[in-house]
């Protein structure tokens, strides 16, 4: 019965990280956007 504890624990913990990283690069990318917006309109 421990051994599955563990699983689920260290499983949720991947599920969490997996959106999270995901969703850190959904922002990295809008920022990026952003930044050659601004670029474009400096020319």
């Amino acid at each position: 019965m421990k051994h599955l504890w563990i699983v689920l624990m260290l499983a949720s913990f991947g599920l969490t990280g997996c959106n999270t990283i995901q969703g850190l690069g959904k922002d990295v990318q809008k920022v990026g956007e952003t930044m050659e917006e601004a670029a474009s309109r400096k020319k």
